[in-house]
Formats: C-alpha cells, structure tokens, sequence
C-alpha cells in the first residue's frame, strides 16, 4: 500500500493510503479568534476506513481532532475559549492564534509522507509570542495500523520568559489538559481508556505514564478502533501526566504541564516529539502495549534519520 499526499494549496494536505483518506492537515484553517486558531487534523482514519477524530463539537467547540493546544502561555490562551482564572472560566481578550508561515518539506518516499512547517504564535493583539517549528510525519506500521510523528520546537520570541501551564496549575484540581490533544468520536464516550499499568476510565486521569492509549466502537458498524499515544523519553518531563476522560466524552493528551508550571525564557528553545498510533480493532491491553513499541520505535528511526 502506498501513502500520497494531496496538498491543496494555502489551506491543507490530505494524505491518503489506497482509497482511504488517513487524515487532512488543516494548516490554515478559518478558525473564529475566540476558538484560538490552529492548525490540526480531521478527519482521521484507520487504514479500514472508520472514523476516529470529533471536528468542532458543540460541548467544547475548540476542540478539533488532533492538535497542539495549550491553554496557559504566560497570559495567552492558545486552546480556545475562556480561561481558566480564580476558581472559574472567564472569557478574556488573549485567544491567541498559531498561524502557518512557510511549508518546509512535503514528501511521499520510502513509504511515508513527511511533512514540515513554520508558524508564528502571536497574541491576540498581535504580539509575537512563539515562533515554531513542526514536522509531521505519516507511515504505515502493518496492514491495520499507521503511525503519525508529530515533532515541534517552539522558540520564545516574546522578549520575556513565559510560563507554560494549565488549569490545574492555576488551581482546577485534575484539570491538567494541554499539549498534543486528540478528540475522538461521540461513539467512543465511555470506552477503554488504557494505560500501561490496566485499563479503566476517568479514575486514570492523571496517572504519569511513557503512554496511554483508547479503545472504542462505532456506530452503524459496532466495529472497534484503538488508538495509541507515546511521549517521546527525551520530551521535558517524560513521562508525563495524562489527561485522558471517557465518561463525558473520549479525549488522551499527553499533558507536560498537568500539574507544574514550565519556564521558558526568551530566546530559548523547547522540543516535544510523540508518536500516534491508529488502528482497526480492540488490540486489547497486550495490543496496546504492543502498538506503543512500535511508536517507540518509530520515534527512535525517525531521530536517526
């Protein structure tokens, strides 16, 4: 089978594998200012086609399928919606927005698509926060499962140290949600959620692990998916917290800033890598645990390559 890339200028890149789109890249999206626009990936697929990314969903509107968000960068909202200040969620005027600069790389060879960029994170008035530096890479891991690398280096561009955090680290007790965030189906609310030590729900959140990982079922076809969240061991506080929910609605995010601040000053540069792993069936707890060495792996051959 062989991956492609369909880039359609200015807006996106669809990457398909036979005649099943794997996901689409929206780098440039028409997000509204308050959602905090982003770049991110919807839909996304299994290599047999079912469906496993929520766009836009009317609980949390910002959410959207796969994305690097983060809620608290110093006084900046880069999630989307109100923030979390003294005991209660507030809408301010700091919805800020990670906007696409320049494609780096598209590429469909040796069985995977890569794909890099550069961004500017810019406050809601329009002041420089972040510069970044993203790659994503797509490949296929066996004739049920691929792989998406996600890479970013994200550099202080502010003229002041800024503080990444949460609103646990502003005082919401388990509430530690921001980095790589994933948004699955309505169809998967309560479903598995699995961590290396077992499997369970919303009591995991929290729970500092190298992975997580998700195991639900569709609608119409009763069919299940699993998906797969590695924390990449060179990422700064590896391994790190999750904030992962089933109960409500079905979420993983591998959360460096769950429950302590981290300090970027300016002009420094900070680096996360994670591996996700996507694929038809319940692999069960063995198959999780499985699918996370194949993500570690995966991480490993993309740093030396």
């Amino acid at each position: 089978m062989t991956l492609r890339a369909n880039h359609a200028l200015g807006r996106s890149v669809a990457v398909t594998a036979g005649d099943v789109e794997l996901f689409t890249y929206v780098y440039r999206p028409d997000t509204p200012v308050l959602e905090s626009p982003k770049p991110y990936l919807h839909p996304v697929r299994t290599l047999g086609g079912a469906l496993v990314s929520l766009f836009r969903p009317h609980d949390h509107v910002w959410h959207k399928g796969i994305a690097w968000s983060l809620p608290h960068v110093g006084e900046h909202n880069f999630w989307g919606g109100p923030t979390y200040v003294q005991g209660e969620y507030v809408q301010l005027d700091n919805n800020g927005s990670a906007t696409h600069r320049e494609m780096t790389t598209l590429a469909a060879r040796d069985g995977r698509v890569e794909l890099g960029h550069t961004l500017g994170w810019t406050a809601q008035a329009g002041d420089p926060v972040i510069e970044e530096r993203r790659a994503l890479t797509a490949l296929l891991v066996d004739d049920a499962t691929w792989a998406l690398l996600f890479d970013t280096a994200m550099t202080n561009v502010s003229g002041g140290t800024i503080d990444f955090g949460s609103p646990t680290t502003k005082g919401r007790e388990n509430a530690g949600y921001g980095g790589l965030f994933w948004r699955g189906p309505r169809s998967f609310t309560n479903g598995v959620i699995q961590s290396p030590g077992g499997a369970g729900g919303d009591e995991l959140r929290g729970t500092r692990a190298e992975w997580f990982g998700f195991r639900g079922r569709h609608d119409e076809t009763g069919e299940h998916s699993t998906i797969v969240m590695v924390d990449d061991t060179a990422n700064p506080r590896h391994p790190p917290q999750w904030f992962a929910r089933s109960e409500q609605f079905a979420c993983l995010c591998p959360a460096p800033f769950f429950s302590e601040e981290v300090p970027l000053p300016d002009g420094e540069t900070m680096r996360f890598r994670y591996a996700v792993l996507i694929a038809d069936g319940d692999r069960g707890p063995d198959g999780c645990a499985r699918l996370a060495e194949q993500g570690r792996q995966a991480l490993a051959g993309a740093a030396g390559s």
